[in-house]
């Protein structure tokens, strides 16, 4: 980003910051917000809210990875389905046993090949530590998936695998707020689309559930941490 990210904008840095976060945290659409800004004396057209979470959502969900705290060592693993194009694809996420958010991926397939490589993401991923247990539901691909990681020594053999449906309710309760959030926007029209704008909604939850490190987490101070990524101090 430039030194002024807000350059050559029409509104200031806090309305558009303000509009990006709005979208990504709460189930609304793009015209929901143009009549919520209408309403505070603000004309701004639809389409303008959208270039603007086009623009700087990647950011937030760049920014926020190296100020996350570490997740623990026991994974819930989980798929949910989400539209694109009229057609359901798979949305592989782990949380821990705290419910902190530890990774996720949109996939076309839901096979050994899509687990496997979820599963090497999760592993790269700066905040995570190796799993000592990682929970599962009955999908038959998650064993080999596994197997096949730690015959590549990137997971310890000791490592265990549960396939218990009941033991991932935590990650099955989290799904809701990421659909919660998808509802309103009425389906994807790409897979590119939805798969940014699905990692900048799991950015958004993650400071919501309190995962960034050193943040007193009241409501101000979760606007004045996105807005700080920015160069913004209110």
């Amino acid at each position: 980003m430039l030194s002024n990210p807000f350059k050559w904008k029409h509104f200031v840095g806090e309305i558009i910051l303000l509009n990006v976060r709005w979208y990504l945290k709460y189930p609304l659409s793009y015209r929901n917000l143009k009549e919520m800004m209408a309403e505070r004396g603000v004309e701004v057209d639809h389409s303008t809210i959208m270039r603007w979470v086009h623009q700087y959502s990647p950011e937030i969900e760049k920014k926020i990875r190296r100020h996350l705290r570490p997740t623990n060592d026991s994974w819930r693993v989980d798929e949910t389905y989400i539209k694109v194009k009229g057609e359901w694809k798979y949305l592989y996420r782990a949380v821990d046993s705290n419910g902190d958010t530890i990774d996720s991926m949109l996939s076309t397939k839901r096979n050994k090949k899509a687990a496997n490589r979820f599963f090497k993401k999760a592993l790269n991923s700066n905040h995570n530590q190796i799993p000592r247990i990682i929970i599962v539901d009955k999908n038959p691909a998650y064993p080999p998936a596994i197997d096949k990681l730690k015959n590549s020594k990137l997971l310890s053999r000791n490592i265990g695998i549960r396939q218990i449906k009941y033991l991932n309710n935590v990650i099955e309760q989290d799904h809701r707020s990421i659909k919660r959030i998808i509802n309103p926007m009425l389906g994807f029209q790409s897979f590119r689309s939805a798969n940014k704008t699905l990692k900048r909604i799991e950015a958004m939850n993650m400071i919501k559930k309190g995962q960034v490190k050193n943040l007193n987490y009241s409501s101000l101070n979760k606007v004045k941490y996105v807005n700080q990524l920015f160069g913004i101090v209110l």
